[in-house]
């Protein structure tokens, strides 16, 4: 399974206001929640937070992929949000976030492996300079899968 498979334009907004961590993983989980993916918000946002407490999901370039294997979540789906406004996150470059990629990942094993395929390949094809140049320039779901090519 590849990202740009299981790309959703219902799990994505490229205008998403947040003003924190906080609000921008629980607008997320509401995509995912509205889209069919998680059963439950509340427990779905805990689960992903007891993940951040484990360690850094900024990954620099001002992109963060916070992910929660979850009993709450149905199916694999990477809901993803750029907001207009940095967003203050815990990154390896200590910079500020303003792409927020969010993994809703089943807790079972089988769908563990599946979820460490496609953060591996998420997180190369964001360390790629063109890539990001493209995903700066995103304006709709078009322009976001064409990044991902």
């Amino acid at each position: 399974m590849a990202v740009k498979a299981i790309l959703d334009k219902e799990v994505i907004d490229l205008d998403m206001v947040a003003e924190d961590k906080e609000s921008a993983i629980r607008f997320l989980s509401n995509l995912l929640y509205k889209a069919g993916y998680v059963t439950d918000i509340d427990g779905f946002v805990k689960d992903v937070f007891v993940r951040e407490r484990e360690g850094i999901t900024g990954i620099g370039n001002h992109v963060a992929i916070p992910h929660g294997k979850s009993d709450f979540v149905k199916k694999v789906g990477i809901a993803i949000g750029k907001t207009k406004n940095m967003i203050t996150w815990e990154s390896y470059d200590e910079q500020p976030v303003h792409y927020i990629f969010l993994f809703a990942v089943p807790s079972d094993n089988e769908n563990a492996t599946v979820h460490l395929k496609l953060l591996s390949e998420l997180a190369g094809k964001l360390g790629n300079e063109q890539t990001m140049e493209k995903l700066e320039a995103c304006k709709n779901f078009s322009d976001l899968t064409k990044a991902f090519e």
